[in-house]
């Protein structure tokens, strides 16, 4: 196909994520750029670049290109959402929190696909985009329950641990069956030392594991799976 259209910048887009998919950011990363070349205005081959650059821990390179796709497309929702991974990597904790902020108030229907991407401490990948056609109405905000928990977990790194919180209850508000949130509703709470609660019968279930009589130790803090 290159080889029939070498002018077409979709036809390196679209080769650079199937190499996504298979591992091979590096040559992802050189079709991207080659649709970018041919295509300076190509918000997606911006986007999924930086994807690609985060999966390098290029996280400089990464937040220049989702900057870009942002100036090109700033209504766009998962863009925001990547950039704020990208930022809670780098450590900038506020930022990440104002992009997560950003495309939490653009769209929540976009969120399975994240989940799905936050399960590999990753942004998504646009190959994910497809599932959104699958989602019905009434998934949107359990799906949605992931943006929540990554903020949460971005607010807990700055200290901000009421927000925390705040952000893992409106996880399980939304996802009843969440197991993350309740395990990292605890590890902030436990930080306060006040999590202080009966075993029960379904610790397992929910990612706990006992370290004293009556009381409960969580496991490490999960990124959100939804």
């Amino acid at each position: 196909m290159i080889a029939l259209n070498p002018k077409r910048p979709g036809t390196y887009f679209n080769r650079g994520n199937a190499k996504q998919s298979k591992g091979n950011l590096d040559g992802a990363i050189a079709d991207f750029s080659k649709a970018i070349a041919l295509d300076p205005g190509y918000v997606d081959a911006y986007s999924s670049r930086g994807t690609a650059k985060y999966a390098k821990s290029d996280f400089a390179g990464a937040i220049a290109d989702f900057n870009k796709a942002i100036a090109l497309k700033p209504g766009c929702a998962e863009t925001y959402f990547d950039r704020g991974n990208t930022k809670k990597a780098e450590g900038f904790l506020d930022d990440a929190i104002d992009d997560f902020d950003q495309a939490i108030e653009l769209n929540p229907s976009y969120a399975i696909a994240y989940n799905n991407a936050a399960s590999l401490n990753m942004p998504k990948v646009t190959l994910l985009a497809p599932l959104l056609i699958s989602i019905k109405p009434s998934e949107f905000d359990a799906s949605y329950a992931g943006a929540y928990n990554n903020r949460g977990n971005a607010k807990d790194d700055k200290g901000d641990i009421e927000g925390a919180i705040a952000d893992y209850n409106k996880v399980i508000a939304l996802n009843p069956d969440s197991a993350s949130a309740y395990n990292n509703r605890a590890v902030s709470s436990m930080k306060k030392a006040i999590w202080m609660v009966p075993l029960p019968t379904t610790i397992k279930s929910l990612n706990w594991i006992p370290v004293a009589p009556g009381l409960l130790q969580p496991q490490q803090r999960q990124e959100g799976q939804g």
